[in-house]
């Protein structure tokens, strides 16, 4: 399969974050990668390959040298986060309004919101099921075969400066309509049908609204993919490519595939958690290396892979005078001198004579000075693991949109560095 294959079947199967480091994993164990649990013991050999699904959203992957070296950086990691922004099924959801059913959403992320009106849409994520012991409910995923929800435009009639843009009320006009009834938790009892549970059964639910349109090309020679959940998926998908490739022989490399990145990654699932660092010491430790640890630790370098901001053609005034990152062009080296980018001189140098070497194509990311641009989990995890840290990421247009734009080519610029990297 090409790159752009791989993200496609990413992108069609991610859907909740649950979903994709299922997906993942599943590449990776069929390539060879053994399980490990965090929480039971390991037993690490050398030359061995392992992945760790943590609490279902996020996933780590590791492959161990058959020998370690003095060569620097030991520790080659690169991190990318699982989550978009999108709609989140609130407890009790169930609204009646005049005897339409709808379900009552919280906005998850910065999502730009009126690019979800009017789209066939899905639900997807965990439920939580009643078992025999209350310490362990039975945790199962689910996802929506039939598009079960829309939420529809107010004709421009009722509304007729809807073309000099609308403010969208989060609680009141985001609110999808998934049938016509009059009966209670009606949407409780679907899920229940549809899991073949009892409805007291279910204790509590993580669900994703999102969008069910599939990726395509776009463009006269299919220059483009348009398709939901491009951030952060491609960059997934890249990582999970890079690491099965990998056959380096004098260190470690470590994918981190986190969530919650979109709401600022501090929880247990996000790089903003002690796990990455407290990983990295596991490992060493079970390798050997307790005398080595430290100094092993903190010669390592991290790669914050995330999407950037790719020129706009009918917004061209929005970027940056000199930096100009075109879609198709190479992925982007993303730069801040805020750090809002974990960025600086000497670690990017060294992404760009791997590129140079590799003839991999690149571009450099800068915001315009006056407008505040976004941040990545780059800073969050190195402000925990201080070591040199890089922010890159493939150029979209349409970021945070129910359905995003980047160039097909990009894929495989952005595989081809990582996989450079991680040799």
């Amino acid at each position: 399969m090409t790159e752009t294959e791989i993200l496609f079947d990413l992108l069609e199967k991610g859907i909740s974050p649950a979903h994709a480091v299922s997906a993942c994993e599943k590449r990776l164990t069929d390539a060879g990668f053994e399980v490990v649990d965090y929480g039971t013991a390991w037993n690490l050999k050398a030359g061995g390959k392992y992945v760790i699904n943590h609490h279902e959203t996020t996933l780590f992957a590791f492959t161990l040298p058959q020998n370690w070296s003095d060569r620097e950086p030991a520790i080659r990691i690169a991190a990318a986060h699982t989550d978009f922004p999108c709609l989140r099924i609130k407890p009790s959801c169930d609204i009646q309004t005049n005897g339409y059913a709808q379900v009552n959403v919280e906005v998850y992320g910065g999502a730009i919101l009126n690019t979800w009106l009017d789209r066939p849409l899905g639900v997807a994520g965990r439920v939580a099921v009643r078992s025999g012991d209350v310490f362990t409910p039975k945790v199962v995923t689910f996802q929506s075969e039939k598009n079960l929800m829309t939420i529809p435009n107010l004709a421009i009639h009722m509304n007729r400066e809807v073309n000099k843009g609308v403010e969208l009320n989060k609680q009141t006009e985001l609110l999808p309509i998934c049938g016509l009834s009059d009966d209670a938790d009606y949407f409780l009892d679907f899920l229940a049908k549809e899991l073949a549970v009892k409805k007291e059964d279910i204790l509590d639910f993580e669900l994703t609204i999102y969008n069910k349109e599939k990726p395509e090309f776009v463009g006269l020679n299919d220059e483009f993919i348009s398709a939901s959940r491009l951030d952060n998926l491609n960059s997934c998908s890249a990582l999970v490519s890079a690491i099965i490739d990998s056959d380096r022989a004098d260190g470690m490399n470590l994918i981190a595939l986190f969530d919650h990145e979109e709401i600022g990654s501090r929880s247990k699932q996000g790089a903003g958690s002690i796990l990455l660092h407290d990983m990295l010491v596991r490992i060493l430790t079970e390798c050997g290396l307790e005398k080595e640890v430290w100094n092993r630790l903190y010669n390592s370098i991290i790669l914050s892979v995330d999407v950037a901001h790719g020129l706009h053609p009918n917004y061209a005034g929005k970027m940056d005078l000199t930096n100009k990152p075109v879609l198709g062009k190479g992925f982007c080296i993303k730069e801040a001198c805020s750090q809002s980018y974990a960025t600086d001189c000497g670690a990017v140098a060294v992404i760009q004579q791997i590129c140079e070497k590799d003839q991999i194509p690149y571009q450099k990311f800068v915001n315009r000075s006056d407008l505040a641009g976004g941040g990545t989990l780059g800073s969050i995890a190195s402000a925990l693991l201080p070591v040199k840290t890089v922010d890159i990421g493939i150029p979209l247009l349409a970021m945070h949109s129910a359905r995003e734009l980047m160039a097909a080519a990009d894929q495989q610029a952005l595989k081809d560095l990582v996989s450079a990297y991680f040799g």
